[in-house]
């Protein structure tokens, strides 16, 4: 009889697909490609861009340089850009009515965008009230309590807005309750039934959003204030299924995890639940600490974030938002 004890050693050597390159590529399980790209940009109004310090590398694009971005991303072959608007601070008000302005900033962007290139790029758009707020929420609010419903009113204009303009995905970050059916019914209602809704099902009240907020000028709003009486705790994991679940009732076409990393968990159990296009972000803390370690060469960069976004997909994300996304593309093309 085999000696079982003893193992297979000698007759199966695992190394052996890995001695050679060329044997590693013929047995790669996992694939990254430019198809797997969306690149978030951030926007302000005026002409020149801005640096975002606690994001080396990220600016905020003035209008003459946004366009410019887009056309570059066709050329890389990414497939999506996502906006995100820095509004000027006179914008900003408690019932967050800049959203629903049909020439904000936003629109104007979108509508310059699709001039420039057409269906060459698909354009997302962030739904949620953070940039436009005075007091940095992503939703209305009364007496210290975020209202949901009221809020939901409010992100369907500005998702019909931003529909009119020429934006391919509306994508709700607020994580207000029952708004994804909401959004559907108004897009629909408005003749744009086409236009699709990639929600934000499972995101978290995570510590690595502070770049983010500092890049669309919404952390000085929120100050010491949190969101975690609307989004989820990371505590939590079975809750994710049962937010992806509604959201995917409600009508959503794709749905995201976000942050990144730290909710490998989360992606992998989503996308092997429900078999939906689903995608994740790569935040901007989890963006800033690869570029700080790289930046002191306790990291080769090129190397580690290769090996970040390998990660996503190896736990099955469809797309990866993230602001690598020009230059890991670049790589790609040249490889």
């Amino acid at each position: 009889m085999p000696d079982f004890a003893r193992g297979p050693f000698p007759s199966t050597r695992m190394r052996r697909h890995r001695s050679h390159e060329w044997s590693r590529r013929l047995v790669q399980e996992t694939q990254l490609s430019v198809n797997d790209l969306i690149w978030p940009l951030f926007i302000i109004d005026q002409p020149a861009s801005e640096s975002v310090p606690s994001l080396p590398g990220v600016k905020r694009l003035g209008t003459d340089e946004v366009v410019a971005a887009a056309e570059r991303a066709c050329r890389l072959g990414i497939p999506a850009i996502a906006l995100f608007p820095a509004t000027d601070t006179s914008l900003k008000t408690e019932d967050a009515i800049e959203a629903t302005n049909p020439d904000n900033l936003v629109c104007r962007t979108v509508r310059n965008i699709k001039d420039a290139v057409g269906d060459q790029l698909g354009v997302i758009c962030d739904v949620a009230l953070d940039p436009y707020s005075s007091h940095g929420q992503d939703g209305l609010v009364r007496d210290g309590c975020i209202l949901n419903d009221e809020t939901i009113a409010v992100l369907c204009q500005q998702a019909i807005i931003q529909a009119d303009a020429g934006c391919d995905i509306i994508a709700p970050s607020d994580m207000m309750d029952g708004r994804v059916g909401e959004i559907r019914d108004a897009l629909d209602d408005h003749g744009h039934q086409n236009v699709q809704i990639m929600s934000y099902a499972a995101k978290y009240a995570s510590s690595f959003y502070g770049p983010f907020r500092d890049a669309v000028g919404s952390s000085t709003n929120l100050g010491t204030g949190d969101k975690k009486t609307y989004q989820q705790s990371p505590h939590q994991t079975d809750e994710a299924l049962h937010e992806v679940a509604l959201d995917l009732l409600e009508g959503a076409d794709s749905v995201m995890i976000k942050p990144g990393m730290p909710y490998l968990d989360i992606l992998q159990r989503v996308k092997e639940t429900f078999r939906v296009p689903t995608y994740v972000y790569q935040v901007s803390g989890e963006y800033a600490m690869l570029c700080a370690a790289a930046e002191r060469g306790w990291l080769d960069r090129r190397q580690t974030i290769l090996e970040s976004l390998l990660a996503f997909k190896r736990a099955g994300a469809d797309g990866i938002l993230t602001y690598f996304a020009e230059e890991v593309a670049s790589w790609i093309q040249q490889d």
